[in-house]
């Protein structure tokens, strides 16, 4: 699929990752043999996390059984599951200092709990080692099979956010294997399990104004509190091409929009993704000492001379 050639707009025009931080977080997540979605899915913001000293870890693998159009995250056969990634995830969190960590992950199909079982030993690992640490999830859809569910909000996370990614007519035409009403039963069951819900949508694949509105209507009516609306880019020349270049002054109508339809926090901006400055998501929906989501790091600083 070739992407039509578009110059990008000045608003999304983000600067070249550098500085201490960044140097730091990276090598970090290399001793410890980690992933990041980060990286793995070429997220625009890297350098703005990267530099504030936050990350969000992908489990189970760099590879994903399944191959959507707009993701730039491997495609393959995986390894079997690493037994040690969740404390080493804890780990570097404590080393980070995060007093609110993401965790997502690939899809893992191949296996038989669909991955569950490692989603729920990463955060119980995570709560162990950081007990002071607030915990999101960014989740697969798992089959919207409920025992499986279950094993990640039985867990306990602050939030369990699952992506809608795009419109329902466009659902079939960029996510491999997934359905717009898997994804709403995810989101509907979370939220029965008293648990803070949360989900994203990407603009600019071609959808309308109206389907984004019946989205959203979707969600709230699922029970989701906290909704993400940012800008599609495609990671490669391979996958499916951006239709449109959504104006910010849009975003912001559809953040409006979206606070009076009922959630409780709508982050929408052109450079908006799922997990990107995640704990005033988290902030915005609980009653919390402000103090839980400072950053303490435990790294060594640098050397004075």
């Amino acid at each position: 699929m070739k992407a039509k050639a578009q110059r990008l707009p000045s608003w999304l025009k983000m600067k070249f990752p550098t500085g201490y931080e960044y140097s730091r977080v990276k090598n970090l997540t290399r001793r410890h043999h980690l992933h990041t979605i980060c990286s793995s899915g070429n997220c625009p913001n890297i350098g703005d996390c990267w530099s504030r000293g936050t990350a969000t870890f992908m489990i189970l693998g760099d590879v994903c059984t399944r191959n959507c159009k707009f993701c730039g995250v491997k495609s393959g056969k995986p390894e079997p599951p690493d037994r040690g990634e969740p404390a080493r995830i804890a780990e570097s969190i404590r080393l980070l200092g995060l007093r609110h960590c993401v965790v997502t992950s690939v899809d893992r199909d191949d296996l038989p709990d669909l991955g569950a079982g490692i989603w729920a030993e990463t955060i119980r690992c995570i709560k162990e080692v950081n007990p002071e640490t607030g915990i999101e999830v960014l989740i697969p859809d798992f089959n919207a099979d409920h025992s499986l569910i279950k094993q990640v909000t039985d867990m306990r996370p602050d939030v369990v956010s699952h992506n809608l990614e795009t419109v329902r007519r466009l659902t079939p035409v960029i996510r491999s294997r997934a359905r717009y009403e898997t994804s709403l039963e995810v989101i509907r069951f979370v939220a029965s399990q008293g648990v803070r819900s949360k989900s994203g949508i990407m603009l600019g694949l071609g959808e309308t104004r109206e389907e984004v509105l019946e989205t959203m209507d979707d969600l709230v009516s699922a029970g989701c509190e906290i909704m993400t609306i940012g800008q599609y880019l495609a990671p490669t020349a391979g996958h499916m091409p951006v239709a449109d270049y959504i104006r910010p002054e849009v975003f912001e109508e559809y953040r409006l929009i979206g606070l009076e339809k009922g959630f409780s926090f709508v982050e929408s901006s052109p450079l908006v993704r799922s997990s990107w400055q995640a704990d005033r998501h988290a902030r915005s929906t609980e009653n919390v000492n402000n103090s839980k989501y400072v950053k303490k790091s435990n790294l060594p600083g640098p050397r004075v001379r």
